[in-house]
C-alpha cells in the first residue's frame, strides 16, 4: 500500500475512510429527497383551486356547466382554459366530505339506456335506490335522475345525452355522479341543483 492509500486509523471508521462520508451522506440524501421528498411535499401542501364566481366549466364541444362556489377542482378544465373532449371528460368537484364527477363518453342511444349501462357495469347510487326521475336543465336538455341512501352514504346519478332534436341519440353522453357521506346530501342539494340545472349543450348540437 502506498504512503498515498493509508488511511490514519483516527480518520476510519469500521475500516471506510470517515473523509469520504460526508459526500457520500450528501449524495443520499438527495437521492433520498428526489425519491421520497417531493410526495412527501405534495402530500403536506393541501390542494387549492377554488372555484370562484363566474367561473364556468368546459364540458367539450361548446358545452357548459357552472360549477358551485367555493368548491375545489380536483380534475377538469374551466372555459378558457386548455379546452375539454366531450367524449373523453373528466372532471371532479370537491367539498368537504362532497363529490361531483362529471364524465362526457360516446354512446348511441337514450340518456335512461345509458344510464342503464352505467350501472350494469359500475354500480348504482349507495343504499336504497329511490324510482327513477327527470331533471330539466334551464337550456331544455332533459337527465335521468337515480338517487339512492344508506349507511355507505348517499348518491345521485344523472344522465344526459348532450344533445337535441334529430342529433339526440348520436351526441355525447354525460354522467354526473354525486356522493356524499350517509345523510349529508340535503347539505349540498341546492348547489348540486343549480349545477345541475346550468348544463348547457353546445351550440353546434
Amino acid at each position: 500500500m502506498s504512503v498515498r492509500e493509508w488511511v490514519p486509523v483516527e480518520q476510519r471508521w469500521f475500516g471506510l475512510d470517515r473523509r469520504t462520508f460526508k459526500a457520500g451522506f450528501s449524495a443520499l440524501a438527495i437521492a433520498l429527497l428526489l425519491i421520497y421528498g417531493w410526495q412527501g411535499l405534495n402530500a403536506a401542501i393541501p390542494w387549492h383551486n377554488e372555484i370562484r364566481a363566474g367561473q364556468v366549466l368546459d364540458l367539450g364541444d361548446g358545452a357548459t356547466a357552472v360549477p358551485p362556489v367555493g368548491w375545489q377542482l380536483e380534475q377538469g378544465t374551466l372555459v378558457g382554459g386548455a379546452g375539454a373532449s366531450a367524449t373523453s371528460l373528466q372532471v371532479l368537484l370537491a367539498q368537504g366530505g362532497a363529490t361531483i364527477e362529471l364524465i362526457g363518453t360516446t354512446y348511441d342511444g337514450s340518456a335512461a339506456a345509458f344510464l342503464d349501462q352505467v350501472h350494469r357495469s359500475q354500480g348504482s347510487p349507495p343504499g336504497v335506490t329511490a324510482a327513477r326521475g327527470t331533471l330539466t336543465t334551464n337550456s331544455g336538455l332533459v337527465g335521468v335522475v337515480e338517487s339512492g341512501s344508506g349507511p355507505s352514504g348517499d348518491g345521485v346519478d344523472v344522465a344526459f345525452k348532450m344533445g337535441t332534436g334529430d342529433a339526440v341519440n348520436s351526441a355525447p353522453a354525460l354522467l354526473v355522479r354525486v356522493r356524499t357521506a350517509s345523510g349529508q346530501f340535503e347539505h349540498y342539494e341546492d348547489q348540486v341543483g343549480a349545477m345541475l340545472r346550468s348544463i348547457t349543450p353546445g351550440t353546434a348540437r
